[in-house]
């Protein structure tokens, strides 16, 4: 799974950082979240394809939306057919529409508005679920956790093959699937005497804009990566509280309480950015994991937990 950061500045853009907006590549299904004004640059700049079936969106500021209008008529432009998916909070429906037909002019594909609230599941797809959870910021506003169903336990092949006499061939399979199997012999060979425990997925949690809440602990568990809110530093706490932000530690303090992974810092204030070393370095004395703050254009890798 490939997380890479199209836009990490906060409300305006600057000549580093371009506003809102994240793609995730999950073993091929490109997953969009947030679309700042730009972000079709932004996607074409950093090679991550133009294939996204769905767009989740935490909250309709302007800066996380928009991009949706010249988006969506890129796509019309070339000649698009597929369905997109725009995932949006409930009570926003109205509004999403009249920001897709700004120009007046529909486009060639469907657009359905799905409208979720917290605890919604937005995509639910065979092998992983996105899944929206409350935040807290001065409108309707949600965050949006990526989960992986749990994987198979590993198969002991040696163990098979070598002390229980199994041969290679489709009772591997079966067997693996959680099949008992019977051999030539008539003994009865159960998944578990070859098979370990099932192993977790990955997790990867989006809180756009946000103040720390439990919520986001809640909904960031024990994730392999978690993106939030750091618009400002610590001396800047009152302006955070004050626009519903959150500083750089108070983000990695809910790293930590969640007992994530991995913290990337996004939203960044344009006074930081020319230096964002004071950000990182807050969030690096609170959390205990491995903290940054992302870049645009930065590919993130996200590993199976026992990886």
């Amino acid at each position: 799974m490939r997380v890479t950061f199209l836009g990490t500045s906060g409300a305006v853009p600057t000549t580093e950082r371009n506003t809102s907006a994240i793609m995730v590549n999950r073993e091929g299904d490109r997953l969009l979240f947030d679309c700042g004004e730009g972000t079709q640059r932004q996607m074409m700049r950093y090679r991550t394809g133009f294939a996204a079936e769905h767009i989740f969106v935490t909250h309709l500021h302007g800066d996380h939306v928009l991009g949706l209008p010249g988006l969506l008529q890129t796509w019309d432009f070339n000649d698009r057919d597929e369905a997109v998916a725009l995932h949006v909070p409930r009570g926003t429906r109205g509004r999403i529409e009249d920001l897709v037909g700004v120009t007046g002019n529909g486009v060639s594909f469907p657009v359905r508005i799905n409208e979720v609230g917290p605890g919604d599941v937005a995509l639910d797809r065979e092998e992983y679920v996105v899944e929206a959870f409350e935040t807290a910021h001065r409108t309707n506003a949600v965050g949006y956790a990526l989960v992986e169903d749990d994987r198979k336990g590993r198969f002991d092949r040696e163990k098979a093959e070598e002390e229980l006499g199994i041969s290679p061939g489709p009772e591997y399979s079966k067997l693996h699937d959680g099949q008992a199997v019977e051999l030539d012999d008539g003994r009865v060979i159960q998944p578990e005497q070859v098979v370990g425990p099932s192993r977790p997925g990955r997790t990867v949690v989006y809180t756009g804009d946000t103040m720390p809440t439990d919520t986001v602990v809640e909904a960031a568990e024990g994730a392999d990566l978690l993106v939030h809110d750091a618009t400002f530093a610590s001396d800047r706490a009152e302006r955070a509280a004050k626009t519903a932000h959150s500083t750089a530690a108070q983000a990695a303090e809910i790293a930590n309480r969640a007992n994530v992974a991995r913290l990337a810092l996004t939203h960044v204030s344009t006074r930081y950015a020319g230096d964002v070393s004071t950000l990182e370095a807050e969030a690096q004395d609170v959390f205990d994991g491995d903290a940054f703050v992302a870049d645009d254009g930065q590919q993130v890798e996200v590993e199976f937990p026992d990886s």
